[in-house]
């Protein structure tokens, strides 16, 4: 592959390109997928639903003291327990009561193209599938604990859901260098974001707080946290299978929202 063609490419296609797990390859849609009340609960065995138990509650202990207050209210609206792994249809329909958002059952990591036309129409792209226990700390691969515990909490929050609706929209209308533009500010904000609060600096990010060790990691010394500046954020590279050195801290959700907008707005993307 040529220097100036893998330039261009996605951190997560570069790893793929080094020979990283081929479950981390993106699949395109071949047809329709099961939209909110279309979706059908999975026949779980025992095991699962234990990997959910295991998972939920340590996570939620790490997370105290490190996640915001809007995380928090988002798990408390989706009704999590650490007894059962959620049902897509019912967390559906508390996005859709909240934020007109809706949630669709999908096979793995799909294409961009897919992923960024559903998020254009406030659908939510979930796995219903979890790890295996081999896998508890760390997997590289997408699950459903990653997509449900991780990133549904915030699109109840309504500056988050529609930064998230406009960035599926954005994306669709990216162009060569812009691709990877988006892909970093995805990167530093919905994957690992970081919040400046009254009580402190505290985790958004998907990415971070689904991770045992990002979790961990993320507001230590060992991390490097600069402010919230879309330019700044579209030029920062990183790479996908390591504890982050450099993140980001937006001041508000509104922030985002319209820092995002803004910074669209100039690069012809809205």
């Amino acid at each position: 592959m040529s220097t100036e063609k893998k330039e261009l490419l996605t951190a997560y296609e570069k790893a793929v390109a080094d020979g990283v797990d081929p479950r981390c390859i993106p699949q395109k849609l071949s047809g329709e997928v099961p939209v909110g009340s279309e979706i059908v609960y999975p026949d779980y065995p025992a095991n699962d639903h234990d990997t959910w138990q295991i998972l939920f509650t340590r996570q939620m202990g790490l997370l105290e003291g490190r996640v915001c207050n809007e995380y928090i209210q988002g798990t408390r609206l989706m009704g999590f327990s650490p007894d059962k792994i959620p049902f897509l249809g019912q967390l559906s329909g508390v996005l859709s009561q909240e934020t007109n958002w809706k949630v669709a059952r999908v096979p793995g990591l799909i294409h961009e193209e897919n992923f960024f036309e559903l998020l254009r129409q406030r659908i939510f792209s979930s796995t219903d599938y979890i790890r295996g226990k081999e896998e508890l700390d760390y997997t590289p691969a997408p699950d459903l604990f990653h997509d449900i515990f991780g990133h549904m909490p915030l699109l109840t929050n309504p500056n988050f859901a529609n930064f998230y609706q406009k960035f599926g929209e954005a994306a669709l209308k990216a162009e060569g260098e812009q691709h990877i533009w988006l892909e970093r500010f995805h990167w530093f904000t919905a994957e690992f974001g970081l919040i400046n609060t009254e009580e402190g600096r505290r985790i958004y990010g998907a990415g971070i707080v689904s991770s045992l060790n990002e979790v961990q990691h993320a507001l230590s010394d060992a991390v490097e946290v600069k402010p919230f500046d879309p330019e700044t954020i579209v030029n920062q590279e990183y790479e996908v299978w390591h504890l982050q050195p450099v993140l980001f801290a937006i001041e508000s959700f509104e922030q985002l929202e319209e820092g995002f907008n803004r910074w669209t707005r100039l690069q012809g993307l809205l």
